[in-house]
């Protein structure tokens, strides 16, 4: 029996995540879009060959005729859908974040434990790109001895917002990295410095970051949510023995007039698709068998993210590095 998905948000990312389905993921068929723009979700739904379209969320998660729920919504409905699908029983994966806030991340928490299983899996899919994968693989083999440093660069073509600040940068850009390198290096946080030039005029201006790990290992990530040129994602893992890079990923190169040239995507989209269309797919096998992914995001991971970026923030602001608090993992994620 195939899956029945509702995807919630049918903008840019809900539109994606509904295309995955209804092209990508053997098992699962696409049930319901929902939006609250009723005519953009049917729309969406129309052009994939949804069953239905709705625009009420709470409705769509109680429907008898929807197993799992895929929830790509603005961020602030992240935490009440999650509370919602887990007091309907059905497994959601939700997108990144799951609250910028840690306190309401916690209430997640709590409810999943309350329930006994685990219902949430987080979108932080670059855990699934194969260019982390292999880095992680790399450490994890010990052919780079011990991880040292990580240097991440995250740069998007422009803002569509004029008023992107550095502290949104930090609790909307930096999570992925924040979350990818926790993982691949097997760390937590301890603490966290952050910069931006001193450029008055451009609140869209960098952010630079150096966060501390309780392995010891310096992280560096950069987060220019107005770089120009084009959406570009590197990495690199520095370790005792050697490093390993991630490779810029280029489609086409142009050789012309003494001079070649690459082309850049101008977002995310094409950067990750295959790392999304392999979460989603986990996220089905997770619905079908109640068997957690061994490498997604859970609840815990979204609190750990959102303490990070909290910590972030207030490094940004005050000028002075922030040690990252979190609870003690609770031993229903460990």
């Amino acid at each position: 029996m195939s899956i029945r998905i509702a995807v919630i948000g049918a903008g840019i990312m809900g539109a994606d995540h509904a295309a995955i389905v209804a092209q990508d993921l053997p098992g699962a068929v696409l049930q319901v879009v929902c939006d609250m723009d009723a005519a953009r979700a049917r729309a969406v739904a129309d052009q994939l060959g949804a069953a239905d379209a709705a625009s009420d969320p709470q409705a769509v998660i109680a429907r008898a005729d929807v197993d799992a729920v895929i929830v790509a919504s603005p961020d602030f409905t992240h935490a009440p859908l999650s509370l919602a699908c887990i007091a309907a029983g059905k497994r959601v994966l939700c997108e990144k974040p799951l609250s910028q806030s840690s306190a309401e991340c916690l209430t997640v928490m709590e409810a999943e434990a309350a329930a006994g299983a685990r219902f949430v899996q987080v979108g932080f899919m670059r855990r699934y790109d194969q260019s982390y994968v292999e880095m992680k693989a790399a450490l994890d083999a010990g052919t780079l001895g011990r991880a040292l440093m990580m240097h991440n660069f995250h740069r998007n073509l422009a803002t569509p917002n004029a008023a992107f600040t550095g502290a949104m940068a930090i609790t909307n850009s930096a999570p992925h990295e924040f979350d990818v390198v926790r993982h691949v290096l097997d760390v937590e946080y301890t603490a966290i410095s952050a910069w931006q030039p001193r450029r008055s005029d451009d609140v869209v201006a960098p952010v630079v970051m150096v966060l501390e790990t309780d392995g010891g290992q310096l992280v560096t990530v950069e987060v220019n949510n107005n770089a120009a040129y084009g959406y570009d994602i590197r990495a690199e893992l520095v370790g005792e023995a050697g490093s390993v890079s991630m490779t810029p990923v280029a489609y086409t190169r142009a050789d012309l007039n003494l001079s070649s040239a690459t082309r850049y995507d101008s977002d995310w989209r094409g950067r990750y698709h295959e790392a999304y269309v392999r979460q989603n797919r986990a996220f089905v096998r997770f619905a079908e068998t109640g068997i957690f992914p061994q490498i997604a995001s859970d609840c815990w991971d979204g609190y750990c993210a959102a303490r990070v970026a909290e910590a972030g923030v207030e490094a940004l602001q005050t000028g002075r590095k922030t040690a990252v608090t979190m609870i003690e993992r609770p031993e229903f994620y460990a």
